[in-house]
């Protein structure tokens, strides 16, 4: 069956049809994904009842996997694959977060807008997300276009923040929400990272905002000064217009291009099992190392 693509957004996002991750897919249908990832930043593919090796070997085909910065915790018992992200309100057994549990309070923090692994030297490049229960209501995931975001900026801010470089910790963005609980090994493995404020998209040639609840300050502005920039920036970026929510279906497998998105989970009903699996394609290089390297080849 051929893939067929339809938009679900006027900006972006779009849904393709004619694919079965159960199989191995030829290199045609893995290059047709990821060009549609370039041209529409957040694809979905419903009816996708894939398990968690089946979703391993997939992402894999889109680049190196990343590994759960929950095993960094000593003592941290992982229900899944290491290679998986447990985005979901159950514990190793399987069973219901305590509303007060630790790893409840610390998810929590995926309300809030955030790009995936921007707190890594070299964060994500694709992150997949499949929806194996889902609650009754509430629980949907919101993306906001940066592409979009940026080419509806004025002149003088597209000026203003051109070469800046922000400096993204996932500690920052917990704090934001009250959630201090690290171990000093996590602390250790998870120092602030530099990250560019401005990306050149190099599949679809587009600059982007490269924004996350991560960016605490810019290197060389006042912390106050700057944080206050990020904070007109996120708001600029998530205006409705370039916002679309995702309402899941069991076997929807969502994927989206880290470079240019943000995302956000909404809440739902904590007596209620939410399992959602992500993995993670990491990206080829530092964003620094990669605005040089652009640099020196378009001499921009």
């Amino acid at each position: 069956m051929a893939i067929t693509i339809k938009q679900l957004h006027p900006l972006y996002v779009g849904e393709i049809s004619g694919v079965d991750l159960r199989h191995d897919l030829p290199q045609s249908d893995i290059d047709a994904i990821v060009a549609a990832l370039d041209r529409y930043a957040v694809v979905v593919l419903h009816d996708q009842p894939i398990d968690d090796a089946q979703q391993i070997a997939f992402s894999a085909r889109l680049g190196p996997l990343e590994t759960t910065i929950k095993a960094y915790r000593p003592g941290h018992k992982l229900r899944l694959d290491a290679h998986i992200s447990d985005v979901s309100n159950l514990d190793e057994e399987s069973r219901l977060l305590a509303l007060d549990d630790r790893r409840r309070m610390n998810g929590l923090g995926n309300r809030l807008w955030h790009t995936d692994s921007s707190f890594k030297p070299t964060p994500a490049k694709y992150s997949l997300l499949s929806a194996r229960t889902i609650p009754p209501s509430g629980g949907e995931t919101e993306f906001t276009d940066l592409r979009a975001a940026y080419d509806a900026l004025p002149d003088s801010i597209k000026a203003q923040i051109d070469k800046r470089v922000a400096e993204h910790s996932i500690l920052h963005s917990r704090s934001t929400i009250g959630f201090t609980d690290f171990s000093d090994e996590e602390r250790a493995r998870l120092p602030p990272v530099p990250q560019v404020l401005v990306r050149t998209h190099p599949g679809s040639g587009r600059k982007t905002l490269y924004l996350a609840s991560h960016a605490g300050m810019i290197r060389g502005m006042p912390v106050p000064e700057g944080r206050l920039l990020l904070a007109d920036l996120m708001e600029h970026a998530t205006q409705r217009e370039f916002v679309y929510r995702h309402h899941w279906r069991v076997g929807d497998l969502v994927i989206w291009d880290d470079r240019c998105t943000m995302h956000r989970a909404r809440d739902f009903d904590a007596s209620v099992p939410r399992d959602m699996h992500r993995t993670t394609v990491a990206d080829v290089a530092p964003t620094l190392e990669q605005a040089r390297e652009h640099e020196l080849v378009t001499g921009a």
